[in-house]
């Protein structure tokens, strides 16, 4: 039920964990974790879970009548960065590409420029085996950054990080998936009026709709039948 998972409802600068595992929460992951224990497991014990999409927000509200804000991959992403700027800190990306990497690199030494940025792209496959972790693991320790982006798409980054955080030498591990590419700007966000409007997923519907349709027009029916069964139980 989307009323047990513990949503994060404050201003991002009142996480004050030294270490935390930050994930997000959208229509699409709740439909994922359904049929995935290891994806449940995975965001229901993260130390932050943020409402990530207009529907969970105002699902949300339906339930229990709790007012969230909308918190996305991409607001953190930003707040982050300009927390270590302002300290001076370390950043390390993991997942993309190099050519998306590389844009990271050459964008992020732009507008932050007092931050560190070491990135690692891993193949591309749908699990890894142990010498693959531990060379994505050796290579994050050896920076001890002040922040690990996790960027392999939902569930598989999620489950990685939580399997692994015991062992990560971070500051704060974030799951943002599309956020690499967006600030790499291999693919466009959505304008803000249409973020302000909570219909970004129509956007990003418009601009891949092969690789989208599914997850967005019949998702969001799954979700929305999901929690009118919610609704009725509780009633």
């Amino acid at each position: 039920m989307l009323q047990n998972y513990t949503l994060f409802n404050q201003p991002l600068h009142t996480i004050t964990q030294s270490k935390a595992l930050i994930s997000t929460l959208n229509a699409h992951s709740f439909n994922t974790l359904q049929n995935d224990v290891d994806f449940h497991n995975a965001l229901q014990n993260s130390d932050v879970l943020l409402p990530d999409g207009i529907s969970v927000v105002w699902a949300i509200r339906m339930l229990t009548g709790e007012k969230l804000q909308k918190i996305a991959g991409a607001d953190l992403f930003y707040y982050e960065m300009e927390r270590i700027n302002a300290l001076g800190g370390k950043c390390f990306f993991l997942g993309s590409s190099e050519d998306t990497l590389q844009k990271i690199r050459q964008r992020a030494k732009i507008e932050f420029p007092n931050v560190q940025v070491y990135t690692y792209s891993p193949s591309y496959k749908p699990e890894f085996n142990e010498d693959e972790n531990k060379l994505m693991m050796n290579a994050v320790n050896a920076v001890k950054p002040d922040v690990l982006f996790v960027g392999m798409t939902a569930p598989k980054q999620e489950k990685w990080a939580y399997r692994h955080f015991d062992q990560l030498q971070v500051g704060h591990v974030c799951c943002i998936g599309a956020v690499f590419d967006f600030y790499a700007g291999t693919i466009t966000r959505a304008p803000n009026w249409m973020i302000q409007l909570g219909i970004e997923w129509s956007y990003r519907l418009i601009k891949e709709p092969r690789r989208m349709w599914r997850r967005y027009l019949i998702g969001n029916v799954k979700f929305i039948g999901y929690v009118v069964r919610e609704k009725i139980i509780m009633a």
